[in-house]
C-alpha cells in the first residue's frame, strides 16, 4: 500500500477533504474490502497512539525514531515529492511495525493446532458389552473431550487398557490438563504396546502446546523412523527453530 493511501486515509480523518472527494472515498471503501480493512487497521492505530503519544514533544521523538522505518515501507520516486506529516509517518511506520511483528511471530514456530489431528476412536468395534463405550466414543469422536473424560475414568477403573488410556490422555491433554496428560503419556511410553510411539508423539506435542520448543524437538528426536506418522515428525523437525 503507497504513501498516496494513507495520506488520503489521513486527509479523511482530519476533515481535510472536499465533499466530493469524500462522498468518493466512502464509495471506494463500501466497494473495497481490502481498502477498508487497511483503513480500519490505520484508522486504529492512530486513535491509539493519539492517546499514548499525546504530548507533541513525545510524538516528535517518536516520530524521529521511526522515520528509517518509514522510508524503507513507503519509498515514493525521487522525482516526486510528497510531504508526509509527522504523525502521519508515525502512524504508517507503526501499522508496518504492527504488520511485520504479527508476520513475524505467526512464521516464527510451528503451532500446536496445526498438529492435533488424531484418529477416531471405535471401542465398539472391538466387543464391548459396557453401556458407557458408545457414549464414550461418540464423545471422544466430536471433540468433546470435557464430556469424554469422566467417562473414560469410569471405564478404565474396570478395564484399563493402553488403547483407552492413550485416547483418555488426548482428551486430557485437549482440556490442557497437562500434568495429568503428562504422567498418562510417560506411563504408556515406558511399555510396550502399539501406543508406546503414539505417547511419545503426544508427548512432543504437549511441549509444543506449552511452546516449549526445545523440549519438543528433543522429544521428537526419540521417535524411531519407522512410527507409521514419521514424515509428520520430520515435518514437524524441520520447522522447529
Amino acid at each position: 500500500m503507497n504513501e498516496g493511501i494513507y495520506i488520503l486515509f489521513d486527509q479523511y480523518l482530519q476533515g481535510e477533504l472536499s465533499i466530493a472527494e469524500k462522498l468518493n472515498f466512502e464509495k471506494q471503501l463500501s466497494e473495497n474490502q481490502e481498502l477498508a480493512a487497511a483503513f480500519a487497521t490505520f484508522k486504529e492505530v492512530n486513535e491509539q497512539l493519539e492517546v499514548k503519544f499525546g504530548l507533541e514533544k513525545e510524538r516528535n521523538a517518536f516520530v524521529d525514531n521511526l522515520k528509517t522505518i518509514s522510508n524503507e515501507h513507503f519509498n515514493a520516486p525521487k522525482s516526486k515529492v510528497i510531504h508526509f506529516k509527522p504523525w502521519l509517518i508515525l502512524v504508517a511506520a507503526s501499522v508496518a511495525l504492527l504488520v511485520g511483528i504479527f508476520i513475524f511471530d505467526s512464521n516464527s514456530n510451528p503451532a500446536f493446532e496445526d498438529y492435533n489431528q488424531y484418529e477416531n476412536a471405535y471401542f465398539t468395534e472391538r466387543g464391548a458389552t459396557v453401556e458407557n463405550f458408545k457414549q464414550l466414543e461418540t464423545a471422544f469422536n466430536a471433540k468433546k473431550y470435557e464430556t469424554a473424560i469422566p467417562l473414560f475414568e469410569a471405564i478404565l477403573k474396570e478395564n484399563k487398557t493402553p488403547e483407552m488410556y492413550y485416547f483418555y490422555g488426548i482428551s486430557l491433554l485437549e482440556t490442557n490438563k497437562t500434568k495429568e496428560a503428562e504422567v498418562v503419556f510417560n506411563e504408556l511410553k515406558s511399555g510396550n504396546s502399539i501406543y508406546k510411539n503414539k505417547a511419545v508423539w503426544s508427548l512432543a506435542l504437549l511441549k509444543l502446546k506449552q511452546k516449549d520448543y526445545k523440549a519438543c524437538k528433543e522429544i521428537l528426536l526419540t521417535i524411531p523412523s519407522d512410527y507409521e506418522n514419521y514424515t509428520t515428525v520430520e515435518e514437524l523437525l524441520k520447522k522447529l527453530k
